[in-house]
């Protein structure tokens, strides 16, 4: 199936928050971009986080000579799962905005590092959910650049269609091909690999939930100390489902490339696109099921519609990485 979340709000140029597309070729073309993106933003005394593979981060650092102003980050910290990345790009903005203090951010994903095509949707389904998470955010600005040499033209594409505005000769503007006001679409998802079990649920069944995932992923090879956040993760899952999802559902777990996954379908729906990327407030009572799952999995997809209802997949590594 082809499955929709709710559409970001038309945003027209000069709107609060500007995302912009980079796509470059070769060493030259990054530094030249990034750059002058950079020495825009001092100009400006704005503040710089900057998060890039390891070894743009050692061109830029070269470049810049400890500029205070700039503050390289280690993205690897918020871990492989692309839901964890926008509470850490708010943590990172807000510690170098004190003050109101303007910022403007550099992210380049580490595209062809994708663990799997999941993994990879899920990383072109976070730029596009950067629109929607920081759409009021009046002092916050991003680059993404991207390298363009390998010339595949669909995923620059793909990639293109998640930002509002593109970087060309040192200026942005408009971006023809993103998504202004429509819906975002999702890849189908993978049908499940044989062998898979399959569990049916409704009140009552958390204990047998547990029991059935915990045998199939030490089964799967899953390491026992990852046993006890894999449990939370699905108790916290199945709970919401049990509780917002009709009543009942159907559990299912199989094992692919060295990856254990549990699946959640019930009739319920998710409108809120955004439910889970962000860090609940310490006051909040309830909403933090699937915070705990991004926090806790190494993956987590979501589809949900009113006419379909959701599915929930949950992956957690089997093997060594």
């Amino acid at each position: 199936m082809t499955a929709t979340m709710p559409s970001t709000p038309d945003r027209p140029d000069g709107a609060p928050f500007r995302h912009e597309l980079y796509p470059y070729r070769g060493e030259d073309q990054f530094l030249t971009g990034t750059l002058s993106y950079i020495h825009e933003a001092l100009e400006a005394d704005e503040a710089v986080v900057v998060a890039v593979p390891e070894d743009k981060t050692s061109l830029l650092r070269g470049e810049l000579a400890d500029e205070p102003a700039v503050t390289f980050v280690d993205s690897t910290t918020a871990g492989p799962n692309p839901g964890r990345h926008i509470a850490a790009w708010s943590a990172w903005m807000n510690q170098r905005g004190e003050g109101g203090r303007p910022v403007r951010g550099i992210g380049e994903t580490a595209w062809r590092q994708a663990r799997s095509a999941a993994h990879l949707s899920e990383l072109r389904y976070h730029e596009w959910l950067l629109n929607r998470a920081f759409a009021r955010s009046s002092a916050w600005s991003m680059m993404c650049p991207y390298d363009a040499a390998d010339e595949d033209q669909d995923a620059l594409r793909s990639l293109s269609r998640c930002h509002p505005q593109i970087r060309r000769d040192g200026q942005y503007a408009p971006n023809e091909d993103y998504l202004s006001g429509k819906e975002y679409s999702f890849a189908a998802l993978a049908d499940p690999c044989d062998p898979f079990q399959e569990l049916s649920y409704t009140h009552g069944d958390l204990a047998a939930i547990r029991s059935k995932v915990s045998q199939c992923a030490l089964d799967a090879g899953v390491p026992e100390d990852r046993m006890p956040k894999l449990a939370v993760a699905v108790t916290e899952i199945a709970t919401n489902s049990i509780r917002h999802g009709g009543g009942r559902g159907t559990l299912r777990t199989w094992a692919q490339d060295e990856t254990f996954l549990c699946e959640f379908r019930d009739s319920g729906y998710i409108p809120d696109a955004m439910i889970g990327r962000s860090r609940p407030e310490a006051s909040q009572i309830g909403g933090r099921g699937l915070w705990l799952a991004h926090q806790l999995c190494d993956l987590v997809e979501i589809r949900s519609t009113p006419d379909l209802g959701t599915t929930i997949r949950l992956h957690m590594d089997a093997g060594q990485r």
